[in-house]
This record gives structure tokens, C-alpha cells and sequence, in this order.
């Protein structure tokens, strides 16, 4: 008993360290392979037979070994049978996308629908309707989805939603509701991860994740930094003016009031239009005096809120994205400006600003990312 277990154990890490080898160095030769693991031949060709046996790397041509050794057939990462499903839930959309190993999209769908104050289980009810959808098409495709992660808009413990005050949420356990296998964590801990393996963003930064609230992962050495309880990164609760006006998380003043995306719309006087961020970038881009202050007043208090989160972390790079994404252009240089103002006085650079590529898609992709870096990790499961 004892050595079928070791047995298994050591299957498990020889795959997972073969199918990490074909990921990073791909396409690569059995030979290869085992000079770079150091496992033998055999053991190699034997854990890439059971890796195409469970669709997880393919053959496709042959590629040399170094400058004078014979060619030799190569392996790649195969995208064609093994997925993930990523879901996200938000204040106003839900979405899912299902990746493949090779992360890449195959499929991706959206819904607007107004989801504050909703109970529950009507918010799950729709997702689990969307998440069917997703799945059906990735199995037209031919894929296996190996798991799914739910981003949800507050802290997670477990599947535990404890307070989601955007959402009216409280002790809500997610995965007993949509009645799915599931995985739950923080949107703004996967939009960083998102932006990590599908992004253009370095081993080490924050990424700020710009909704009707607003939240932040840290990225540090290409891991996600959650804090001692997995609540690290509730910027948009950063307090940036004492006497501000009441925030639902209790406190005043929080940044969440003057940068979250209900807060940027009130003071562009657009609070009951139906146009939202779309109608918001129009007027933008026509000069319109009050939506340009608006995100002027936003960025500075973004700044402020960053000013913090810098001296605590010292990130080289911020990444803004969400709603920060489109707005951009007129959000980073007010936020720029503040941060220089108060921080030049001890620091030589300020952290760079940069825009997210993948805007509101980061957390659904980071969700189906998790998913598939697992899998690479641990294929045995599949084998």
C-alpha cells in the first residue's frame, strides 16, 4: 500500500514537472525534456504518452536539439480537449469565458443586468444560466472544462462571501447556491493574476481594479500577495478625505466615493442616465466641462489612495484597469500629478501608470487562469 501510494506521488510530480517544461520551453523534444528535468528518457517518453493520452500537449514536427543534436519530434502544450471556466460577478454585468491550456479564449459571453440589492440567489441563478451557455459551447468545441472559478466583489474565505455591501451580500456561501462545483475568490485578486498571464504586466505590481467599487491585488515576484486573512487590497476603503461623504462599508470618505464608477457618473451629471461609462467617454471627448472635472477630482483622489498603497509596498508599476481602463487618458494624469506632489519628497521615481489591455475581462480570465495554472501544476487528475 505504502509504495503504490509513493508510486503515485511520484507519477504526480513527474508529470507536473514535464508538463511545466513543455509550457515554458515548448515546443521541446523528449530529450530535451529530460536533460532540462533530469529524468531519464524513458520516464519522460512514458509522462508525455500519458499527457497526450489526456490531451494535454500534442506532437506537431520535429525541432533540434542544440546546434549538432539530431531532430526530434516536438512537443507542445495542446489546447484542444483540456479548459477552464471563468466567471465573474459584478455590481452591474455578470460574465464567464472558458480558456484552454493554452490560454487562449474560446469562448466569452457578458450580461448587463443590475444585480445591487438582488437576492442572492437570483444573482447565482443567472450566472449558473451563463455559465451553461459557456460550457455548452466549449463542449461543441470538443473541450473538458477541468474546473471553474467565481470572482465575486468582496472577501472570500473559502466559499464564503463574508460582506459584498456592494451587492447587499453578507455570509453568503456561493458554491451551495449556484449548485456547481466552484471555486470562489476576490475580482480584484484575479484581475491582478488576469493581468499577470494574459497581460503585458511585470512579475511585481499592483493592479487596481476601477468598478462601482474599487479593489487591488498585489503582484510580488509573480505571486498574489492576499495578507494574513486574504483581505489585502481593499484600496477603494482607503479613506482620502476624513469628513467625505458615507461610504457603505461604514467609514467616510472613502475612495470608492470619489473614483468608484457610480461616484465618477453622479459628479459628471450622469447619476440617472442610462448611457453610463459609454455616454461618459462621449462627453469626455467633446470637452464637456463638468464630466472632465469629475475625473480630474477622481484621479486626485486616486492619488491620494496610491500615495498610500506606495509607501506601504513599494510597487514598480501600478496597472489601472476596470473602468480606469477607458478612462485613462484623463484619470492618469491627475492621479500622476498627486502621487508626484506627495511623494518626490522621498523617492527619487514615482511608480509607473499603466493601463490594463484586458479592462473588465481581467478577473473573468484570471479566474480561468487559476484553473489551468493548477492543472500545469497538477496534471495527475486528468491522466
Amino acid at each position: 500500500m505504502t509504495q503504490a501510494l509513493r508510486h503515485d506521488a511520484m507519477r504526480a510530480r513527474n508529470l507536473g514537472v514535464v508538463l511545466a517544461e513543455v509550457r515554458r520551453s515548448g515546443p521541446v523534444s523528449r530529450a530535451a525534456l529530460a536533460e532540462i528535468t533530469g529524468l531519464t528518457k524513458t520516464t519522460v517518453s512514458k509522462m508525455v504518452g500519458d499527457l497526450i493520452t489526456a490531451g494535454m500537449v500534442a506532437e506537431s514536427g520535429a525541432v533540434r536539439d542544440g546546434e549538432r543534436g539530431r531532430p526530434g519530434t516536438a512537443v507542445t502544450l495542446s489546447g484542444g480537449r483540456v479548459a477552464a471556466l471563468g466567471l465573474e460577478i459584478n455590481v452591474d454585468y455578470l460574465s464567464a469565458c472558458v480558456v484552454d491550456l493554452t490560454l487562449t479564449v474560446r469562448t466569452r459571453y457578458a450580461q448587463a443586468v443590475d444585480n445591487r440589492m438582488a437576492p442572492p440567489v437570483e444573482t447565482l441563478s443567472h450566472l449558473r444560466e451563463l455559465a451553461q451557455k459557456a460550457v455548452d459551447e466549449a463542449r461543441a468545441q470538443g473541450l473538458f472544462i477541468a474546473g471553474t472559478t467565481v470572482a465575486v466583489p468582496g472577501p472570500v474565505d473559502g466559499g464564503l462571501v463574508h460582506a459584498a455591501p456592494n451587492l447587499g451580500w453578507h455570509d453568503v456561501r456561493v458554491p451551495d447556491l449556484l449548485d456547481l462545483p466552484v471555486e470562489v475568490d476576490n475580482e480584484a485578486n484575479l484581475a491582478a493574476l488576469g493581468e499577470l498571464w494574459f497581460g503585458s504586466a511585470p512579475e511585481d505590481f499592483l493592479h487596481v481594479s476601477g468598478e462601482i467599487g474599487i479593489g487591488a491585488g498585489l503582484v510580488v515576484g509573480g505571486a498574489l500577495f492576499r495578507g494574513a486573512h486574504g483581505l489585502a487590497g481593499e484600496l477603494g476603503h482607503v479613506v482620502v478625505a476624513p469628513d467625505g461623504p458615507a461610504c457603505r462599508c461604514g467609514g467616510r470618505g472613502c475612495l470608492e466615493q470619489y473614483a468608484g464608477q457610480d461616484a465618477l457618473l453622479r459628479a459628471a451629471g450622469l447619476g440617472g442616465a442610462t448611457g453610463g461609462v459609454p455616454e461618459l467617454l462621449e462627453r469626455l471627448r467633446a470637452g464637456e466641462r463638468r464630466p472632465l472635472e469629475a475625473c480630474d477630482r477622481a484621479g486626485r483622489a486616486l492619488g491620494i489612495a496610491l500615495t498610500s498603497a506606495v509607501h506601504l509596498m513599494d510597487p514598480g508599476t501600478i496597472v489601472l484597469g476596470g473602468v480606469f481602463a477607458p478612462l485613462f487618458e484623463w484619470i492618469r494624469e491627475p492621479a500622476h500629478r498627486t502621487m508626484t506632489a506627495r511623494l518626490s519628497a522621498m523617492r527619487h521615481t514615482v511608480p509607473e501608470l499603466t493601463v490594463s489591455h484586458l479592462g473588465g475581462d481581467a478577473a473573468t480570465l484570471g479566474a480561468a487562469g487559476r484553473i489551468i495554472h493548477r492543472v500545469i501544476a497538477d496534471p495527475m487528475a486528468l491522466c
